[in-house]
């Protein structure tokens, strides 16, 4: 299931705010209605969010009046401020304006129309690989999921949080598309109940089972040896490990460790950010009140009480058994484990790129 994707100068996407009741596909052709998307979580997880903060850039691209090269970057600088402010703590999102923004700096032309056709191309390419890298995540991952396992997930992090097929939740289709026989207990995840709300949606229509449980049961279904092991994305991971999730991770983790239970954070390579040297330094996105204190529509709490609502919490790296990534699993230390796997990735990326330039080269001269 594809959840972003490019259609006749239009961004489309599944409007997440709609499931599991509604099924409509959200258009936009504006960057600055693709950013308030992203705010407003018509689309949302980190990888995502990067492929429609790259999409974003390009539909600035396409929306620019500008007659020269230099002011064609000068407005996508200006469009990657507003798409980068949306949220500010998957770092997914940043790396994939930042990508199309380097792509522009490096093509000389002063043919806009040819540089707004490759922009798009990196765009296209910047999603397929986000496909490949969950399939990979996926099959990396079967390795720590025994056979008759019951996996505890937190959010959401399928398809819809990815461009197609998943982080965490790659890793526990894959264990049923191997045949291991699996259960998930799912996190209902307030207090935007995307694993209830999306989670759920998403193993069952591909008959996984699983059961939905209220956030709170997670620590009596670990107490109780009916959790074999934990599994959750990421929106950002430190130099050291420290892993930025869903609120309500941290938790879970600590948790898992008094059980003794095996904790995998699932992450594509582009979540790693090695300028941050630990958790702490990692930007934390605090919502509005609505979250909170309303469910369904609903008001639950009193006119103005007082909110704290903060989207994500910070996993010290110690409750971490391992961190999956499309380049292996990676394992303590983490300092110089996720470096590696991190410089491999970029490495590889970068001689796409280089092919990709050279393709350019060709189209130029074509020209």
């Amino acid at each position: 299931m594809r959840t972003i994707w490019w259609e006749q100068g239009q961004v489309k996407m599944i409007d997440q705010r709609k499931l599991p009741l509604e099924f409509e596909i959200a258009s936009f052709d504006d960057y600055r209605r693709v950013a308030w998307a992203i705010k407003e979580m018509v689309i949302r997880g980190a990888p995502a969010i990067g492929a429609a903060g790259a999409y974003g850039m390009v539909l600035a691209a396409y929306q620019s009046q500008a007659e020269t090269r230099a002011a064609l970057i000068r407005d996508l600088e200006e469009a990657k401020v507003a798409l980068d402010a949306a949220r500010p703590t998957a770092v997914n999102l940043s790396w994939g304006t930042r990508r199309i923004l380097d792509t522009a700096r490096e093509v000389e032309t002063e043919d806009l129309d040819l540089l707004r056709e490759i922009l798009l191309d990196e765009a296209e390419a910047l999603a397929e690989e986000d496909i490949e890298i969950n399939r990979r995540m996926g099959q990396n991952g079967l390795a720590v999921i025994p056979d008759n396992a019951n996996v505890l997930h937190h959010c959401n992090t399928g398809s819809l949080a990815t461009v197609e097929y998943g982080t965490a939740l790659g890793v526990i289709r894959a264990a049923h598309e191997a045949g291991k026989n699996i259960h998930v207990w799912v996190d209902e995840t307030r207090p935007r109940l995307q694993g209830a709300r999306l989670t759920a949606w998403e193993l069952m229509q591909e008959e996984i089972p699983m059961h939905l449980i209220a956030d709170n049961a997670a620590g009596y279904l670990m107490w109780s040896g009916k959790v074999d092991v934990v599994l959750f994305g990421a929106d950002r991971v430190a130099a050291n490990g420290d892993v930025a999730n869903k609120i309500g991770t941290y938790k879970l983790a600590v948790v898992a460790r008094e059980n003794g239970i095996p904790v995998y954070a699932v992450v594509p390579t582009s979540t790693i950010d090695l300028s941050l040297p630990s958790g702490e330094h990692i930007p934390i996105e605090e919502r509005g009140w609505e979250e909170v204190a309303k469910f369904g529509g609903c008001q639950i709490a009193p006119d103005d009480v007082p909110v704290f609502n903060p989207a994500f919490d910070i996993t010290p790296h110690k409750y971490l058994t391992g961190i999956i990534t499309e380049e292996g699993i990676v394992y303590p230390p983490f300092d110089v484990n996720l470096r590696r796997v991190k410089e491999r990735a970029e490495h590889r990326i970068a001689e796409r790129r280089k092919e990709r330039i050279r393709a350019r080269e060709k189209k130029l001269k074509g020209r």
